[in-house]
């Protein structure tokens, strides 16, 4: 039976190969079984889960990565959870490198916060802690009525930068947009290189227009009190874009959280190679490179991708050679093992600082 020295279990949540992968190496790290279960789809591509072993009093970490098809990957998630806790598991926990809908934790215009409600179904499915990594915004956290550790993967990507970029001391680190600037400034303090920032025309989804705040008012017939009076809401100008900061003839790196439709960065790096950059990186902890990602990054001015193996990449990776992987079993591992253990978590955070 898969039952630990210690008595914990660790199960894959997903049937994929990259999710079973990583899944394995965890477990070997662990030096325990990977926990014997089913996952599939029925023909009419319900989500079915067997759990194929006893779990009463044990405490479960279920491992999930998010491939293409999100919605299946969290139907599995949501439905192996509620598995383990109609079968007697004593404590559930979720280990979801990449957590879906990250991007969707604010309002804009008239939709919803689904990163909330994502949190509340993981919860009412029986989950009672999650580990994951790097969340596209901290306060993300607080959408959860139980634990969340949200480690980083910056201590891998620096050591990547240092064993694997020739040079890298000519390196600057760069921010494709001023809001990235203080993770880009937290690696520029760590490897003791220089910073530069991309300001110019503001993202779609980032802009003021996108929150509501510029619809149209309801137009009713009034009488009496017309309303207040409201100051002239002046609109923002674009600025041309700009770099702040010298990158000529330096390799320059950027440096970001998700990297997913790739325009982007494919427009940063044209942009600094006209200021001089002759080599440039990109490090992402999660490498969602969706639609056309792999050929525009092929086509561009681009030099590598690094990205981590939070997100499943395999078919991305043959369809372009720069895309590199870096593994972050190591300590997802060590988290693991030292929630179970009831460790400290201060270690894995050492040296890491909150704008990573």
């Amino acid at each position: 039976m898969n039952v630990a020295k210690s008595g914990y279990r660790v199960f894959s949540a997903n049937s994929s190969v990259a999710c079973t992968e990583l899944a394995k190496k965890i477990t070997e790290r662990l030096g325990v079984e990977l926990g014997k279960s089913v996952v599939f789809q029925e023909s009419n591509r319900e989500t079915r889960v067997d759990v194929k072993e006893s779990v009463r009093g044990q405490t479960i970490f279920i491992i999930q990565t998010i491939p293409r098809d999100v919605n299946t990957a969290i139907m599995e998630l949501l439905v192996m959870a509620y598995a383990l806790k109609t079968s007697c598991a004593k404590n559930i926990i979720g280990v979801i490198p990449y957590f879906p809908y990250s991007k969707q934790c604010k309002m804009r215009k008239r939709g919803s916060i689904v990163c909330k409600l994502l949190a509340s179904m993981l919860a009412k499915a029986g989950l009672t802690h999650i580990i994951t990594m790097d969340l596209h915004q901290k306060e993300i956290q607080g959408f959860f009525s139980f634990p969340v550790d949200n480690l980083r993967a910056s201590p891998f990507l620096i050591q990547y930068i240092q064993e694997e970029i020739p040079d890298y001391r000519n390196a600057i680190i760069v921010s494709k947009s001023p809001s990235a600037a203080k993770r880009a400034q937290s690696y520029a303090e760590r490897l003791r290189l220089g910073l530069a920032v991309i300001h110019g025309e503001a993202q779609c989804s980032e802009s003021d227009m996108a929150d509501g705040r510029h619809s149209p008012p309801c137009v009713r017939n009034t009488t009496g009190h017309t309303g207040l009076e409201l100051p002239l809401m002046m609109a923002k100008e674009k600025p041309p874009i700009t770099v702040v900061g010298d990158v000529g003839g330096r390799i320059a790196i950027i440096v970001d959280d998700i990297i997913d439709d790739v325009g982007d960065f494919v427009a940063a790096a044209e942009i600094l190679k006209e200021r001089g950059a002759y080599k440039i990186y990109i490090m992402a902890t999660h490498g969602l490179l969706s639609a056309d990602a792999p050929r525009l990054i092929e086509e561009s001015a681009i030099d590598e991708v690094v990205v981590t193996n939070t997100v499943p990449h395999e078919v991305q990776k043959l369809q372009c050679p720069k895309i590199k992987t870096v593994d972050v079993s190591m300590i997802l591992a060590e988290a693991i093992r030292r929630i179970h253990n009831g460790e400290s978590m201060a270690y894995l955070f050492r040296n890491i600082t909150v704008d990573d």
